[in-house]
């Protein structure tokens, strides 16, 4: 049985002896350790950083989320360093799933017994358990059969004669006949991929109750085949009419065959992984849910290119790409997520903000706004941060704001003078708070 540890970003990997029960600091094994490190070195190579060194015995976790498997067996389930209180174990795994949902468009399916049960799961039983309910549903309402053409050599008749393949007998084997039919079989390529991903997960979970379901599963699905191709039976799935009920657990099962994976893992081994840089999580769910609020008559663009931070030669260099430009006539407010934790209250230390990050709102005010209006930088709310703090003034006509975005109740607290806050509709009932 393979070991699940589980940490939060930036915590701290050892192959010594560690206390039990921290977020923040978990041993694991020598096998474990070296092949993150290897992990690790390819991803510098991509231009990505996962993790840090820091010594001989030592790794320090970096702002990916999710879960990650090692060829030893051991599963890493990495949690948003968001929560402080009591059941932060049980509270980070909630908001992850949330914002993971979010992120890839899942359908959500907590409604059972079984999946209540297994809320308090690690994320891979979790993404295990909604594929198994989303399969468990669809084969109730029944697995899509298609004819399949079968060309073979028979002594009697069946089907169509292959007259080609016929006149090109051997003598003496004039009495045998080239044929070709069609049969009515499960065997296509969604329900390979489902077989397939089935197999894994009957291997792979460690809860009863998944165990349970995966098996009933597979003796239901025993006739059916494994996918031997899955790119290409992937780009095989059908999206008809008829195949409707097949689109609910397809995302589940694309999680499972690492085919919607956010961030690669590169090598031969390719155990159930998933992981997520936090950072993009949280942005993607601001945008949705500005999306959700914003009155008709406001454009939303993410990731707006228009404009460089200069020209060199007759081409633009350092193009500025903010990541949320609202428009509103000839209105626009430029807005940009960090993933970080700030402290309201702790003035001497500039609440914990990046003079980097006050250095690209500028630019971005200068090139989008041409240096009249209003920016926001949106961080998480904790309570060290729960309301708006004071606007910076970059000039008499262009300010900052940094606002707290609340991703548990869905709620983004508002300076009153700040005019971004009327682009939504009915502010107070969709989520939106005003602050004094």
């Amino acid at each position: 049985m393979s070991a699940i540890i589980s940490v939060r970003e930036y915590a701290r990997l050892t192959t010594a002896a560690v206390a039990p029960g921290s977020l923040d600091c978990a041993q694991i094994s020598e096998s474990a350790f070296e092949w993150l490190c290897e992990l690790s070195a390819s991803f510098n190579r991509n231009g990505a950083s996962l993790l840090h060194i820091e010594g001989r015995r030592t790794l320090k976790w970096d702002s990916y989320v999710g879960m990650l498997e090692t060829p030893c067996g051991t599963r890493l389930e990495i949690l948003p360093k968001h929560h402080e209180q009591e059941d932060c174990l049980v509270k980070s795994r909630r908001l992850l799933r949330k914002l993971i949902q979010h992120a890839l468009h899942l359908k959500p399916r907590e409604t059972s017994v079984a999946s209540l049960d297994l809320f308090d799961a690690p994320l891979s039983e979790w993404v295990i358990g909604q594929f198994l309910a989303e399969l468990d549903l669809l084969v109730k309402r029944g697995v899509r059969f298609d004819y399949r053409r079968i060309e073979e050599e028979q002594r009697f008749l069946r089907g169509q004669l292959n007259v080609v393949a016929q006149m090109r007998q051997p003598p003496g084997r004039q009495h045998h006949f080239q044929i070709r039919h069609d049969i009515f079989l499960p065997d296509r390529a969604e329900n390979r991929l489902l077989k397939l991903a089935l197999e894994q997960v009957a291997k792979k979970t460690q809860q009863p109750a998944n165990w349970r379901l995966a098996n009933e599963l597979r003796t239901m699905l025993a006739e059916l085949p494994v996918s031997r191709q899955v790119s290409q039976d992937f780009r095989a799935w059908s999206g008809d009419r008829l195949m409707a009920h097949y689109q609910a657990v397809k995302p589940w099962c694309e999680l499972i065959l690492n085919q919607q994976m956010p961030i690669a893992v590169s090598g031969e081994w390719r155990g159930m992984s998933l992981l997520f840089p936090m950072e993009k999580l949280f942005e993607s769910y601001v945008e949705g849910w500005l999306r959700r609020r914003l009155s008709p008559a406001v454009r939303l663009t993410a990731h707006a290119a228009r404009h460089s931070l200069c020209v060199h030669d007759g081409s633009a260099m350092f193009r500025l790409e903010p990541d949320l430009l609202l428009e509103q006539g000839e209105r626009a407010w430029v807005l940009d997520t960090k993933w970080k934790r700030l402290d309201g209250g702790d003035r001497r230390n500039k609440y914990g903000l990046s003079q980097a990050d006050f250095y690209q709102l500028f630019s971005y005010g200068h090139r989008y706004l041409d240096g009249s209006g209003e920016l926001a930088l949106i961080y998480p709310r904790t309570a060290q941060f729960s309301a708006p703090l004071p606007a910076f003034e970059f000039s008499s006509e262009m300010r900052l704001w940094v606002l707290p975005f609340d991703v548990e109740g869905d709620e983004l607290l508002i300076g009153g003078e700040m005019g971004f806050g009327r682009c939504l509709t009915g502010q107070i009932e969709s989520g939106c708070k005003f602050s004094d």
